[in-house]
This record gives structure tokens, C-alpha cells and sequence, in this order.
């Protein structure tokens, strides 16, 4: 299993937590039934960030104006709603909610240029709600593909995420081969389309980053 960069550094500071919390089971409680259970519940819990953090090194490709899933997870929302942030104008939203148990590595959906980004701080409020798109710390980014048209990315924190990482900024020229970013423990990506995009997919199904096809534009 391939683990990804994000997880590298928070890998390294549970194991040291994890390694000065047995050893101090260990001393209180010496080589007892107590040790025993704080040693396999520590393994289970370091199977679990290791398996959080994975990277399924897929295989890309899609063809001109195919918009591919941002993340993992499931489909939450497909909505005509207005975007004020950068369009102020109506789009179609579609947005997919990660769990837990979802990669949580996200996606450049189509090729482009990288043309507004910008972070926004919030609180933390559960991402697959409605509210959580204005409200939460999230990151908002545009694409323009070489047709002149426009989508637009937003990474929205949820109650248990504390870090939202974007790779791409403006002015670079993405791909669907590139990684956008990436979001820790449970979170959401809204992408908001133009209203004659043809929608690709259905509310509640079960999306895969960087290879479901979402919509056409």
C-alpha cells in the first residue's frame, strides 16, 4: 500500500505517541492482559491511519470537456443554485461528500489554467450539509479550460477536518493526471457548472476521484 505525502508527517507524530503511551502501560501495568490490549488496540489504530492516508495510484484519463469526480464519496447534492463568489451568476452545483472511510486525495477534474483560488476561513460545521458550502473553512478555485469555459472547485472543511491543502495555484496549467489537493478526516467538494452541462450522475451514488464522470461542458 502506497502511503500519500500528506500523511507522512502525522504518521510519524502518532507513532511517537502511540510508542510513549505502551511504554507507559507497559511500566504500570507490567507484561499483563492490560499491556496486552493497549498493544493491539495501538496496531489496529495505526492500520487504520495508514489505511486513512492511502493512495490508490489510478489510472486517469478522460476526453475534451469531460469533468471527472474531484473525490471519493457520495453524491449529496445536484442543484441550480447562485454562486456569489466568483460568478454571481446561477450554476449547477454538484457536490460529493467523503467519509471516514473514503481517500481523501482530490482530483483536477478537467484540463485548464488555474485562474482564482482562494481560501476562506470558517467553522467546522458536519460538510454534507447544505450551509456547510458558505459557512465552513473551505477553498474555492477556478478552472478555464482552453474553450474559455469555467468551473469552479470548492474544498470544504467538516467537523473533524482541520486542514484543507491545495497543490495548484493560479496562473498553472492543470490536468486531469494532477492532484488538486487534499483534506483530512471527512469533508466535501462542491463543484459548481455551467446550467447546459450535462450531469453524469445521480443523487446518493457512489463516486470515484479522478475517474467517475461527472458531467459534460
Amino acid at each position: 500500500m502506497i502511503i500519500h505525502r500528506e500523511g507522512f508527517k502525522i504518521i510519524r507524530l502518532i507513532l511517537l505517541v502511540i510508542v510513549i503511551l505502551d511504554i507507559a502501560v507497559f511500566l504500570l501495568a507490567g507484561k499483563t492482559i492490560v499491556f496486552i490490549v493497549a498493544l493491539l488496540l495501538s496496531v489496529v489504530f495505526i492500520g487504520l491511519i495508514l489505511w486513512f492516508f492511502r493512495d490508490p495510484q489510478i489510472e486517469k484519463s478522460a476526453r475534451h470537456n469531460e469533468v471527472l469526480s474531484v473525490a471519493d464519496g457520495r453524491v449529496v447534492s445536484i442543484e441550480p443554485v447562485i454562486e456569489t463568489e466568483y460568478f454571481s451568476g446561477k450554476r449547477i452545483q454538484v457536490s460529493v461528500f467523503m467519509s471516514l472511510f473514503n481517500v481523501h486525495i482530490n482530483h483536477v477534474p478537467i484540463a485548464g489554467e488555474i485562474v482564482y483560488q482562494k481560501h476562506h476561513d470558517g467553522k467546522f460545521k458536519p460538510a454534507n450539509l447544505a450551509k456547510s458550502s458558505g459557512k465552513n473553512e473551505r477553498c474555492t478555485t477556478v478552472i478555464r479550460t482552453e474553450d474559455g469555459m469555467e468551473i469552479l472547485i470548492r474544498q470544504i472543511a467538516g467537523i473533524f477536518a482541520r486542514r484543507i491543502v491545495t497543490y495548484k495555484g493560479p496562473g498553472e496549467k492543470v490536468t486531469w493526471e494532477d492532484q488538486l489537493g487534499f483534506i483530512r478526516f471527512g469533508s466535501r467538494v462542491d463543484l459548481f457548472l455551467p446550467l447546459d452541462a450535462k450531469i453524469a450522475v445521480r443523487m446518493n451514488q457512489m463516486v470515484t476521484g479522478g475517474i467517475t464522470l461527472m458531467a459534460n461542458i
